[in-house]
């Protein structure tokens, strides 16, 4: 995937970072031009390729069928271009847009990722953690104060009276994407030898509670229209936050937890390309997409 650089700088430099985001059309990292390009396509429905003249037009992705084939039994180009999606993004949380916050944000490991919208998301741990930050007006600050950051380790040494650690995650969507639909806590852990992993919503939007039992957000109704590609903006949120605790936590267990944020529903780059050229979706390809952030994890070490 080719990834570009979120820079995030703070307002004021005694405060904690909070995120700017480089206009759209301005140059990307290094990290692109692997793929020969000095800007990366990181918009399903403004998508022009990664791989330069293998892919810059919709008949060599394979989303259209080729001119020569009938309409009855279309013909479509085949490679590895057709699973691509459109570019990622990754992000940092630095106290200025200057080279040496940003790289200490790279060693800290107060790194996020997402696959291309401009979401934001905040990941923090900790034992000291009161109910009450989900709704704070100091949330980061606080979080800052009595936790740890993503990229962080969580010691059986931090922990208040071996009570599991809590994690607040905090997401704001992209304006110009779609409404964020769930947030979501993935553990890993080795057992028996083999690596283990587990996948927990934990906020849901529209109102939403957690299913207790499977751990699972309820259906948020969004729609994706295929023959326009519209979507609605009044379901999902455009911020979701939540504090959490694993109810399988087991102190003597190293284990790993990131944050995850999934978008509503959207057309994928090939329905755009079909759309645009008058034709059909082709068969066998995925027509929407879900988008997402995830975040650098916070590691427990007993």
């Amino acid at each position: 995937m080719s990834l570009t650089l979120l820079g995030c700088e703070d307002d004021k430099p005694d405060q904690h970072p909070s995120p700017v985001v480089p206009p759209k059309d301005s140059i990307e990292t290094n990290s692109q031009r692997n793929a020969y390009f000095g800007a990366g396509s990181f918009e399903e429905d403004n998508y022009w390729g990664k791989a330069g003249r293998m892919d810059f037009e919709s008949l060599n992705r394979g989303s259209v069928p080729r001119p020569d084939s009938p309409p009855d039994d279309p013909q479509y180009d085949n490679s590895i271009l057709n699973e691509w999606g459109a570019s990622g993004l990754a992000g940092v949380w630095a106290e200025s847009n200057t080279r040496d916050a940003i790289y200490d944000a790279f060693r800290r490991k107060e790194t996020f990722s997402t696959s291309g919208p401009r979401i934001k998301v905040r990941f923090f741990g900790s034992t000291g953690f009161d109910s009450s930050i989900v709704n704070s007006a100091n949330a980061v600050s606080e979080a800052y104060a009595n936790g740890v950051t993503m990229g962080s380790d969580l010691a059986r040494s931090d922990l208040a009276d071996d009570t599991a650690p809590a994690f607040f995650v905090w997401a704001m969507r992209d304006p110009d994407t779609a409404p964020l639909q769930r947030l979501q806590i993935i553990k890993g852990w080795i057992e028996n030898g083999k690596p283990r992993e587990k996948v927990y919503d934990v906020a849901c939007s529209d109102g939403g509670t957690v299913d207790p039992n499977t751990h699972r957000c309820p259906n948020n109704g969004a729609t994706v229209d295929i023959q326009t590609c519209r979507i609605p903006q009044d379901t999902g949120d455009p911020e979701i936050k939540a504090l959490w605790q694993d109810p399988n936590f087991d102190q003597d267990q190293h284990a790993f937890y990131y944050a995850r944020v999934l978008e509503n529903p959207k057309c994928r780059w090939s329905t755009w390309d079909a759309i645009r050229a008058g034709v059909k979706p082709r068969k066998g390809m995925h027509t929407t997409i879900q988008d997402r952030a995830w975040s650098s994890p916070i590691w427990y070490n007993p």
